[in-house]
């Protein structure tokens, strides 16, 4: 055990940068971890003042999923209890990246596997390292996927490819992450963060309310009726009509102006 945090929670201006901070164990998923990174969203979900989220690792990896040593412990414990973890924290820290009103880049530096890989799937926008690998992880160890992961990668990359990736678990690259749409660019090693906290920046300025029914929409449009996305639709540019935002970037049209946007 340290004294050091798990997780890091910094700012850049209106945007925050949640890092994983276990890079000796490439930032596998202990308790401890998952329970700071929870703690951590919470507060995220609380702060008026943050209009963007880098999500990133510290060291050499981005995260591995879970921790494997930590796991056989549990089994040996009690195996009916020992993926328990997935109610608990999980399932959890993706609701949380996933219902947090503004938008969230995943800066990912390094390896990223099984539950790792749900929370990379759980933000909006992806910048992975050239080289950086990518393994769904599952299968080899008899489980299926959880973190979301059966889902978001369907949604990312399509379900025949899903299927392959998940079944065969079979590691692909960050090259390959970006010609099947899974991963936005691919930079140096050292602009992984850089380059996520420009586009995190860029984010920050803009509608941050928008953004948000933008990331509710596209989330609860992938898996639901047609109707219920056309009332869902309706009702989300209903609450966007009187925002300070809309407002003035109307007016900033007709004016031929760039629109400043305020997150209001």
């Amino acid at each position: 055990m340290t004294d050091d945090p798990a997780v890091r929670l910094e700012r850049d201006g209106a945007v925050a940068v949640l890092t994983l901070a276990r890079p000796a164990r490439y930032n596998a998923l202990t308790r401890e971890l998952k329970e700071a990174l929870l703690d951590a969203l919470t507060e995220l979900a609380g702060a008026e003042d943050v209009r963007a989220l880098v999500l990133t690792g510290s060291g050499r990896a981005f995260c591995v999923g879970q921790d494997l040593g930590e796991h056989a412990e549990a089994l040996r414990r009690d195996a009916g209890s020992a993926l328990d973890t997935v109610t608990e924290h999980y399932n959890p820290i993706v609701r949380g990246l996933a219902a947090l009103p503004f938008p969230v880049v995943a800066a990912i530096n390094g390896p990223c596997a099984g539950a790792g890989m749900g929370f990379a799937l759980a933000c909006d926008l992806r910048v992975a390292a050239a080289g950086a690998s990518f393994s769904t992880a599952f299968t080899g160890i008899g489980l299926t996927a959880d973190s979301g992961l059966s889902a978001s990668l369907a949604h990312a990359v399509g379900v025949s490819r899903a299927l392959e990736l998940l079944l065969l678990g079979e590691g692909f690259t960050a090259e390959e992450a970006k010609a099947w749409g899974l991963v936005r660019a691919v930079v140096p090693a050292d602009e992984v963060l850089p380059a996520a906290l420009e586009l995190a920046h860029r984010l920050a300025s803009g509608p941050t309310r928008a953004y948000a029914e933008v990331r509710r929409a596209v989330r609860d449009g992938a898996v639901a009726p047609l109707e219920e996305v056309l009332a869902a639709e309706a009702a989300a540019q209903a609450r966007l009509a009187t925002t300070s935002d809309h407002v003035q970037a109307v007016a900033a049209f007709l004016e031929k102006r760039r629109p400043t946007f305020e997150g209001r």
